[in-house]
């Protein structure tokens, strides 16, 4: 039986654990990490999947951005540990996080992956969004939690300042 959790600041270096499994070394040089530096995930959308045992199987973490002024959620890393992969937890992980976001009242979320495992999730290439380089842009993809929420957003991601006047 798996059960998901929010996040708790005591499940970090478990879920880190988790990410440097199932992800390549070097996975903190990628650009998303420049923008997750000294911001904190958002509360209560990121999640935990712990097995029976109480072992953290699955992770997913959202964090806020600014996309030319907007405000976004930027999603990922999303995990699953490979004695669970196939298993239909990665997509629970991020169906409950995007309905988390949207309640949490979220307009927009992105994310940098491939497009056609992100496709069945609505994710769709988001044109004149710039991720920071070396980004490859057929790989940012965004998803409207509100219609029309990416419509006429365009510019820079950058790294979220409760400063920069938010722009809706």
């Amino acid at each position: 039986m798996i059960g998901l959790q929010p996040e708790r600041p005591a499940d970090w270096w478990e879920v880190e654990a988790l990410y440097d499994l199932c992800f390549a070394p070097g996975r903190e040089a990628l650009s998303s990490y420049r923008l997750r530096d000294g911001v904190d995930p958002v509360p209560g959308l990121c999640q935990v999947a712990r097995d029976s045992d109480g072992t953290v199987v699955g992770a997913i973490r959202f964090w806020p951005v600014h996309v030319g002024g907007a405000p976004a959620l930027l999603l990922g890393p999303v995990a699953v540990h490979p004695t669970h992969q196939g298993e239909g937890l990665g997509a629970l992980l991020i169906n409950e996080g995007l309905t988390a976001a949207r309640t949490a009242g979220w307009a927009r979320v992105m994310l940098v992956g491939d497009a056609p495992y992100y496709g069945r999730f609505g994710f769709t290439r988001l044109d004149g969004v710039e991720m920071p380089p070396p980004t490859n842009p057929d790989r940012v993809l965004g998803r409207d939690l509100e219609p029309d929420a990416w419509r006429d957003v365009r510019g820079p991601v950058t790294r979220w300042s409760a400063d920069v006047p938010a722009r809706d």
